[in-house]
């Protein structure tokens, strides 16, 4: 089984595991991609030379919802930098509003624009902001890009799609209890889902209580594949297929 890890943080100064470990690891399990994902613009730069030093590693940059207030200057100097290969994590998050919400929205309009300059794909964090979600993407009918950590509805899981987005699941599915978004999880289309671990955040069963690390996307595609009638064999086939042709990686 063959898997890449679409979405981590392993290269963060806040990460609490050796993270040359966790490379490791996660290689000898069979993870033979991962990209590390920033979420300020010093901690994109940290993605980038970790992924420089490590095969098999890439780089995603950007300035997330929380840090919207700091603004993204020196943000589109790092596009062109060796294995960057996506923009985020980007977009909007309602549920804390760490930085309020204009500043959002004029924060992802702009990494919207650098992306779509660089073409680029870019990697979305929506929480509880699908309403002004949707318009604002709506201005950007060429970018692509996956809606990361998935936990909204079916309804905007189906637009997702018809927009030609990916959905990225990650160890929530696997210790959800709200129906609705199992239901959401055992529906999506196989040519639709990239897995990712978020690590160190969102531990999967049967590892709760650890912080993650990316070898433990083996355990979200061995829950995926509980609740569809696919092998795992198959299901790791086919979402590496995606990470690889979203990404061109």
């Amino acid at each position: 089984m063959k898997l890449i890890d679409t979405h981590c943080h392993i290269h963060s100064s806040d990460y609490k595991i050796d993270s040359n470990e966790a490379y490791q690891r996660a290689i000898d399990g069979g993870v033979t991609k991962m990209i590390c994902v920033g979420t300020d613009v010093v901690d994109s730069k940290l993605a980038i030379s970790f992924a420089n030093n490590h095969e098999g590693v890439f780089a995603s940059v950007g300035v997330h919802p929380h840090e919207a207030k700091h603004g993204i200057a020196g943000l589109k100097e790092l596009v062109s930098e060796n294995k960057v290969v996506a923009i985020g994590e980007i977009g909007l998050d309602y549920f804390y509003e760490h930085s309020d919400r204009q500043a959002q929205i004029e924060i992802f309009e702009q990494q919207l624009q650098i992306a779509d300059d660089a073409n680029l794909p870019v990697i979305f964090h929506v929480r509880e902001a699908f309403d002004d979600f949707w318009p604002i993407v709506s201005k950007f009918p060429n970018i692509r890009g996956v809606l990361h950590s998935f936990t909204d509805s079916q309804a905007n899981a189906n637009k997702a799609i018809e927009s030609g987005f990916f959905i990225g699941v990650n160890g929530i599915a696997t210790f959800t209890k709200d129906a609705a978004q199992q239901q959401v999880y055992s529906q999506l289309p196989l040519d639709k889902i990239i897995l990712e671990t978020d690590s160190p955040y969102l531990t999967p069963v049967p590892h709760r209580g650890k912080l993650n690390e990316p070898v433990f996307v083996r355990e979200v595609a061995r829950y995926l594949c509980t609740v569809r009638s696919t092998s795992v064999d198959e299901l790791a086939l086919l979402t590496t297929q995606n990470a690889t042709n979203l990404f061109h990686i």
